[in-house]
């Protein structure tokens, strides 16, 4: 059953031109007859549907329109144009303090939440124990919410969010300021909410909780929807579409060239050329290269290298003992990789041709090469260890 309908929102935004407006600006704006004002789309004929019980994820860049989008859908702010229906209540955490009277204590604040939902005040005393367990705050329930720290708003704000058992549940990146323990603490009320068929809406910038968490993602990008789908196809777009802007994630090419890395092509163990493997998977990636000329112990390298640029490991012919005495005209050289020992995620691989003293750079591809790994166990983790279970004697 479809909960929420976006038809063709678009939402603007009126802003300044240049310095801040004065009232001596305001009066010349008048006499000249001048706009001082400019109208700025945050949404652009946006649509989408989302049916109950689906966890879906809102991503993009810092002013794609994302908080706009689910401020739009919560009620909180209204669409310029286009039509927006939601069946069911509805619970929010879309910014810190939002929805809290700073003057009010956090039990004020609980109370007023529950009458602002449509709850008895009989209603809200039975809750409230719930709610207080949940946020964990202590004493400080009876404090003057503006003197909560942003980890202790995020607290009473989830508490109460999830206590009231809305059916469509709203969050905006807020659980990034609480601390690992509470967040953990979320994300299981949260898979809760999910056996429970409840509507999520979810917009966060740690990826691959938005992977974990959600069985679609909607990607944002200058007002507009980019893509809607499968979160690993929408998360890989996401990546490059950053990687791109990135000038360190960038793809590059570089070196001397007096030998050079032509192609580089991957297989899996029964010899089928493929890009994506299971965790464990034996890997063979065949280096085709040319030298232009003789080029005495050379050496090859390779790295391998998360979404973020963090390097994951890396080794070449010199590190593993294997010499070459010379290379010269075209060849082949073979990397085979026993057990790719990674869990799921987009890979890349960094390959490199240099002299045996570092000093000369033959040729380097740099965030070329990209692998899919995918793990169907239940284990956790980014790399998997080889381990095993026994009983021992007491």
């Amino acid at each position: 059953m479809e909960v929420i309908s976006v038809k063709n929102i678009t939402k603007k935004y009126l802003i300044h031109k240049g310095q801040e407006p004065t009232f001596k600006g305001a009066v010349l704006d008048l006499l000249r007859r001048r706009q001082p004002f400019v109208s700025f789309p945050a949404l652009e004929n946006v649509s989408f549907n989302v049916n109950e019980g689906e966890t879906v994820g809102v991503i993009g860049e810092n002013g794609a329109g994302k908080s706009t989008l689910l401020g739009l859908i919560a009620g909180t702010e209204k669409p310029t144009s286009g039509r927006i229906s939601v069946k069911g209540s509805i619970a929010t955490l879309l910014e810190l303090g939002a929805g809290f009277h700073g003057d009010l204590t956090g039990r004020e604040n609980i109370f007023l939440n529950g009458s602002i939902l449509g709850f008895t005040g009989r209603e809200m005393r039975e809750k409230y124990r719930g709610i207080v367990e949940f946020a964990e705050l202590g004493d400080f329930i009876d404090t003057p919410v503006k003197f909560y720290s942003s980890g202790m708003y995020v607290r009473l704000g989830f508490a109460i969010a999830v206590e009231l058992s809305p059916d469509i549940l709203i969050i905006d990146e807020v659980l990034a300021v609480g601390d690992e323990y509470f967040q953990k603490k979320c994300l299981r009320r949260i898979e809760e909410f999910k056996k429970r068929k409840k509507t999520i809406l979810f917009v966060s910038h740690a990826l691959e909780l938005v992977e974990n968490v959600c069985g679609r993602v909607i990607l944002i990008e200058r007002g507009g929807i980019r893509m809607d789908g499968k979160p690993r196809e929408v998360l890989k777009r996401y990546r490059e579409l950053v990687r791109n802007k990135d000038p360190f994630l960038s793809p590059k090419e570089w070196g001397t060239e007096e030998a050079v890395i032509k192609d580089v092509r991957f297989f899996n163990e029964s010899g089928r050329e493929t890009k994506t493997f299971l965790t464990g998977d034996k890997l063979l990636a065949r280096i085709s290269y040319e030298a232009k000329k003789r080029i005495e112990m050379p050496v090859f390298g390779f790295s391998i290298l998360g979404q973020d640029g963090r390097n994951y490991f890396g080794t070449n012919t010199q590190i593993e003992n294997y010499d070459i005495d010379h290379i010269e005209g075209e060849g082949v050289m073979e990397l085979e990789i026993e057990r790719l020992s990674l869990f799921k995620g987009t890979f890349f691989f960094n390959f490199a041709l240099h002299s045996a003293d570092h000093g000369v750079q033959y040729h380097r591809l740099d965030f070329m090469h990209e692998i899919e790994v995918e793990n169907p166990s239940e284990e956790k983790g980014f790399l998997k260890l080889p381990c095993r279970w026994e009983r021992g004697e007491q």
